[in-house]
């Protein structure tokens, strides 16, 4: 199944992705913007990565696909609760420096919004941000994350501990949003 944003299109990720993603997992740009932390990732790695990557009922990962570029990132909601009506999201990551300012990282957040809460029936959609990762916490915001805490120096980033931005999105959030800016209206 594809989902369709206006910019883009959610699919499921393929093997052919693995060299994209790869080069995301490498780059210490992402690495420094990123809460987690990665190590270096060989091709093997990425195959054998590939390999035993499966959607289940607690995560969902697409690749970010446009018309023009092919694939060019990837995003996903992990530890999906589905009593709660909860899930985290993965993060958005756009491989090429060049079109991050193209609106696609948006066009895909509300995407996947749309997808978890008109089709899976989920509720709130959880985030976390570091507190310097200005772009990131700009594009929450402008898709309907509020902030809703910071704990301090909980990342270790670049030799010190940084803030980290606790955010969430809950589906009324997201249906007033799509209702003020009429987003997906033609």
């Amino acid at each position: 199944m594809y989902l369709y944003g206006k910019k883009v299109i959610l699919r499921a990720v393929e093997e052919e992705d693995t060299e994209m993603l790869r080069e995301l997992t490498n780059s210490p740009d992402f690495e420094r913007m990123i809460v987690g932390w990665a190590f270096p990732i060989s091709k093997k790695d990425q195959r054998e990565w590939f390999m035993s990557c499966h959607n289940s009922e607690s995560r969902l990962r697409f690749t970010i696909e446009t018309e023009q570029d092919g694939a060019v990132g990837m995003i996903g909601l992990k530890n999906i609760d589905w009593k709660n009506g909860s899930a985290e999201g993965l993060g958005i990551r756009i491989a090429k420096r060049e079109i991050r300012s193209r609106g696609l990282g948006t066009d895909a957040q509300l995407t996947l919004m749309r997808y978890a809460f008109e089709e899976l029936r989920l509720n709130r959609i959880n985030a976390s941000v570091l507190s310097y990762n200005a772009p990131s916490l700009k594009m929450c915001e402008k898709v309907g994350f509020k902030v809703e805490g910071v704990k301090r120096r909980a990342i270790y980033k670049g030799g010190k501990f940084h803030d980290l931005v606790i955010l969430g999105c809950l589906k009324s959030d997201y249906e007033e949003l799509i209702a003020s800016n009429h987003y997906w209206e033609d």
